[in-house]
């Protein structure tokens, strides 16, 4: 064990797996001679050489492109997307051609690709560097959406994702990346606190996709979180002393239901908590698959703490982002009832 950061336990993830297989190479805008903009990819392209580890035009389009085609050709790529907020001249590439490609061709071809995407707010990167968009994609039949909120998860969620035979969508939060939240300091809840570093192996290890992560048991309601908003919900359960469980999804699509439905029937309530806008965000997925399924277990309204719906606002980022208070708020609300 290696105690590691996110963006540390990342790059191992990435040098266990490229070491093990040679049919992996990873590459991007920035990811080779630089490591990536966060230092993700540091040092790979020294170790493995420029036809394993190599950067590309700005052209988010051209690299998803290319990672369809030598996924179908029999290789594994991982390609970075430098923000979630560029992802979108690909999308066409990712939903008419990633997601479909094994359907379309009955088997014959698929494409077994990892596109990494540093995502969410936080660090003041204004309204192009810290959107949240795994909605847009939990959408698309054929793609998985994996969201780590620790380090020894990202890299057995990574090594898992890079093995996947389908498209994943692999969304990392960049306010995690160093371990270090920050928050403001007039929040009435102090929204962070330092993170310790994660005992992380260095060797593979995996964590298989679907299944979520028991944070904390409780018995008074069921918090539902992912990435950066796991730090947040336990912040908050441990400040206003309501007994909460909280689970951490790890990945969206697929879902573990089971832990959910099971969570759910067992407190009698529910908050979903994410940084997204609410209006389409995925918590409204989550609201309604535990209304299907626990319908008569509810004894209270389910509760979704989100962002607003506005553009990503850069001079109000504390405010659109869901803090300790907003979620202590919802939690107070489902035990009135």
């Amino acid at each position: 064990m290696v105690a590691m950061n996110m963006v540390q336990a990342l790059n191992s993830a990435l040098d266990v797996k490229l070491e093990d297989d040679p049919d992996i190479l990873t590459f991007g805008e920035d990811v080779g001679y630089f490591g990536g903009v966060f230092r993700v990819t540091d040092k790979l392209q020294e170790k493995y050489g420029l036809t394993r580890c190599f950067d590309t035009p700005i052209s988010e389009g051209g690299i998803v492109a290319t990672a369809i085609g030598m996924g179908a050709y029999g290789l594994r790529p991982v390609v970075e997307i430098q923000f979630a907020d560029y992802i979108l001249p690909a999308f066409d590439q990712l939903v008419s051609e990633a997601a479909r490609l094994r359907y379309r061709s009955n088997g014959e071809f698929w494409a077994p690709i990892t596109v990494r995407v540093p995502y969410g707010g936080g660090i003041f990167g204004g309204q192009t560097h810290s959107q949240s968009p795994e909605a847009l994609f939990a959408h698309v039949v054929g793609l998985k959406s994996v969201i780590p909120s620790n380090p020894y998860d990202a890299k057995g969620l990574l090594i898992s994702a890079i093995e996947d035979d389908d498209p994943v969508i692999f969304f990392e939060p960049k306010r995690l990346y160093n371990g270090l939240f920050e928050g403001r300091p007039d929040d009435p809840v102090k929204p962070w606190k330092d993170h310790p570093l994660a005992d992380v192996p260095e060797d593979v290890y995996r964590i298989p996709l679907g299944k979520a992560r028991m944070v904390r048991e409780g018995a008074d309601v069921t918090v539902l979180a992912y990435g950066t908003m796991v730090h947040v919900a336990l912040s908050a359960i441990e400040e206003c002393g309501i007994d909460a469980e909280l689970i951490d999804l790890r990945s969206i699509v697929p879902l573990d239901i089971d832990a959910i439905v099971e969570s759910v029937q067992r407190t009698g309530r529910c908050v979903i908590a994410h940084e997204a806008s609410r209006y389409g965000g995925f918590g409204g997925e989550l609201s309604a698959l535990v209304q299907e399924r626990c319908f008569h277990h509810l004894r209270a309204p389910i509760e979704r703490v989100a962002g607003w719906d506005t553009p990503y606002p850069h001079a109000f980022e504390w405010d659109y982002f869901p803090g300790p208070q907003r979620v202590i708020d919802a939690m107070q609300r489902t035990q009135e009832v």
